[in-house]
């Protein structure tokens, strides 16, 4: 699984080692040890309780059935739907305001509710709808069938239902990673087109509050580099300028009064309700369209152009997308530098400029160059370039500069006191490939530890029942039933098993995985799900089916005639 998975993400596997835990095989044994103890003790106390002759007769004997009213089991039946439906409508239509740590319990809850009432319900009154079906109750083996599957209903509802939830969460689980991993790798790509990009605060007054929201006393070579560009500053502490190229450099602009809440108007009490979790008070970026014409051009993006009286809010992050977009098709107006700017779409635009993993691009308002964007307006500069070098080993050399604290660079910039934040493709892609790769891997492990065990379970049940079962078998074929029909309900039987609980499974995945997904979004936007579905239906038909395969030949040659 750690060879696979590193595959996936290209990780460097020359320092992979394969370990043997020796305190985990100890406790595995210990474990396996006490379970069997406790197993061996319980069915001593069970079989102590009975008498001989009831041991003796204990195969023709089918389990009493509790659920007898099958208006009850319809009654139940509905209730489960309904319990299942809110916990789906909890999880998808309410899953921005929850709070994973006390809101997700509810749902979760809800869910295992609403599936044990579920197969406790359809226990009850499918074997009675179907005997009124003669046609169909009456053909072939069907009766026996049914009778078969109605043997250990109690038992069956109980293990159905883990079955299903533990299919739901391979489901889940496996199409969740698989696609977050394929939107990673597509993200990376997109949100990475140049090599570096570096960040200043510009005018520095003697009293700076920074993003912490703490003074900061501020030094008058601090302030007199605020006033020059990045390009300036690190041509003053000793770069080799050189070593970079396609360099663009733009101000970047913010409005104190220009917030989040602002520009959401009459909305912002609606949307501060829905999302009471946003940050409201941070102040809007502002950017002339030149500027980011500059940069867009530099990535190999979209341009744009506005007229004089119109602005365009940039977004690339789901959920705030949705929230502007609500805003803007009420034709929102905007006041900026002293003048009204009306939102030349009605939506939000795609477009970025600071680097990431992923598409977390929150807003970024466009303004024509005719703004009057004053100096004291302007928050910092904002430069992206690419490293002047032809292979990856060079670019990693050039990447030490800016970020080894014995480089030339860095204690120059130490040693005035300049800060200078930035984010390289390297870093993003090194970070990115850190803890989401070891989530994904744990994600992907445990879905196909789910799967096996789920699976498992079923092909044990149903071959120990299958021995349980061989006179039965044996009385089928004294009446007149060959190994042709025998064998067929002998797969309908194994088939309904496997079948019932994995319907209700993908029922249930439908809806985890929009919540997983939309938990994620800030890792990945996952809007392709095609392909991870599809690799998630081949891996569970390939273990699934096998296992189904195995168990009615093990089952089938379990009953065949001596």
């Amino acid at each position: 699984m750690s060879i696979i998975v590193a595959k996936m993400f290209a990780v460097d596997m020359s320092e992979f080692k394969f370990i043997f835990s020796k305190e985990g095989c100890i406790k595995t044994c210990i474990y396996f040890a006490v379970m069997y103890l406790a197993v061996m003790v319980f069915n001593t106390l069970t079989v102590s309780r009975y008498k001989l002759i009831n041991l003796i007769n204990a195969n023709k004997k089918n389990e009493k059935i509790k659920i007898k009213s099958p208006l009850l089991a319809i009654l139940i039946f509905i209730v489960g739907v309904c319990v299942l439906g809110y916990a789906y409508y909890i999880v998808t239509k309410q899953a921005s305001s929850l709070k994973v740590e006390e809101d997700l319990i509810k749902p979760i809850l809800l869910g295992i509710a609403g599936t044990v009432a579920i197969f406790w319900s359809l226990s009850g009154f499918i074997l009675t709808g179907v005997q009124k079906m003669k046609g169909i109750y009456l053909k072939d083996t069907n009766m026996f069938v049914l009778r078969q599957i109605n043997n250990k209903i109690n038992t069956t509802v109980i293990s159905m239902s883990i079955i299903c939830l533990m299919l739901f969460m391979t489901i889940t689980i496996l199409s969740s990673s698989l696609s977050l991993r394929s939107s990673m790798e597509k993200d990376l790509l997109e949100m990475t087109p140049m090599d570096i990009n570096l960040e200043k605060v510009a005018n520095l007054p003697e009293i700076y509050i920074n993003e912490y929201n703490k003074e900061i006393i501020t030094t008058e070579a601090q302030r007199e580099d605020s006033k020059i560009p990045i390009y300036k500053t690190l041509e003053n502490n000793g770069l080799d300028m050189s070593v970079l190229k396609d360099i663009v450099e733009i101000p970047i602009y913010t409005q104190e009064d220009l917030t989040l809440e602002k520009f959401l108007k009459d909305k912002f009490k609606e949307i501060d309700n829905e999302f009471p979790f946003l940050i409201y008070t941070t102040p809007e970026i502002i950017i002339k369209v030149s500027d980011y014409n500059k940069v867009a051009r530099n990535y190999g993006i979209k341009e744009y152009s506005l007229n004089d009286n119109e602005y365009i809010v940039l977004c690339d992050f789901d959920n705030m997308e949705m929230i502007r977009n609500r805003v803007l098709d009420s034709g929102n107006k905007l006041q900026i530098a002293g003048k009204e700017y009306v939102s030349k779409y009605k939506e939000c635009q795609e477009g970025f400029v600071n680097m990431s993993t992923s598409h977390t691009n929150t807003g970024i308002i466009l303004v024509p160059d005719t703004c009057n964007l004053t100096e004291n307006m302007k928050e910092e500069y904002f430069l992206t370039a690419n490293y002047n070098g032809a292979t990856d080993e060079e670019k990693e050399e050039i990447e030490k500069i800016f970020t080894e604290q014995d480089s030339n660079l860095i204690q120059n910039l130490n040693n005035n006191g300049i800060e200078i934040d930035g984010m390289s493709k390297i870093a993003i892609k090194q970070s990115s490939l850190g803890l989401t790769t070891i989530i994904i891997f744990i994600a992907i492990y445990l879905g196909i530890i789910f799967l096996i065990a789920s699976s498992a379970i079923l092909a044990l049940k149903q071959l120990t029942e299958s021995s349980d079962n061989v006179q039965r078998y044996t009385i089928l074929r004294k009446i007149g039933c060959d190994e042709k029909m025998i064998n067929k309900s002998l797969f309908m039987q194994i088939g309904i098993f496997f079948i019932i609980p994995l319907i209700l499974a993908i029922i249930h995945s439908i809806f985890g995985i929009q919540f997983v997904l939309q938990l994620l979004s800030g890792i990945a936007s996952s809007k392709e799900l095609l392909p991870s579905v599809i690799a998630t239906v081949i891996t569970i038909g390939l273990i699934y089916g096998a296992y189904f395969l195995t168990t009615y030949i093990g089952s089938k040659n379990i009953i065949k005639e001596e």
